[in-house]
């Protein structure tokens, strides 16, 4: 399941894409999922561990590709951190949400990711669960306002 912590303070990775670059795997580059998300969120092609084939770039290393499929496959392969969502587009949300079919993925969020169709999220702030568009969009807001009343007693 996917749990958000939306606006919390929380302690969470907040440079992953450089953190990425220092700790990939080459057999993460190799597993065929992360192939299918590095082909659907940044349109390149996986040749090998070291050569990915970019149709701007040409050839280029793991390190070159986008922040938000660098963060995905962090969030599919090293659970050392909590992961800020808000580093992957709209994009990578489909994808966020197949990992947390795989396996619990807690992440933090700071902006309203543009999810699609029914899935099962949890609001950790709040502990609600929510289904759909709406209900993300409002557990969000409630969230927000925990967060912010939360800063006031501060």
């Amino acid at each position: 399941m996917l749990k958000i912590w939306y606006y919390a303070n929380i302690e969470y990775m907040k440079d992953a894409p450089s953190y990425f670059d220092n700790v990939y795997e080459d057999e993460w580059i190799e597993d065929s999922f992360v192939k299918e998300m590095i082909q659907d969120v940044d349109h390149c092609t996986v040749i090998s561990s070291h050569v990915i084939d970019s149709p701007i770039l040409g050839a280029i290393t793991p390190r070159e590709l986008s922040g938000g499929v660098k963060v995905l496959i962090l969030m599919l392969k090293d659970d050392s951190f909590i992961y800020n969502m808000s580093n992957c587009g709209d994009n990578c949300a489909k994808w966020i949400l197949k990992i947390a079919e795989k396996k619990d993925l807690t992440v933090y969020l700071q902006h309203i990711m543009r999810f699609e169709g029914e899935f099962k999220i949890q609001i950790m702030n709040t502990g609600k669960i929510v289904c759909n568009p709406a209900e993300y969009v409002e557990g969000l807001l409630e969230a927000e306002e925990m967060e912010d009343e939360r800063k006031l007693l501060v």
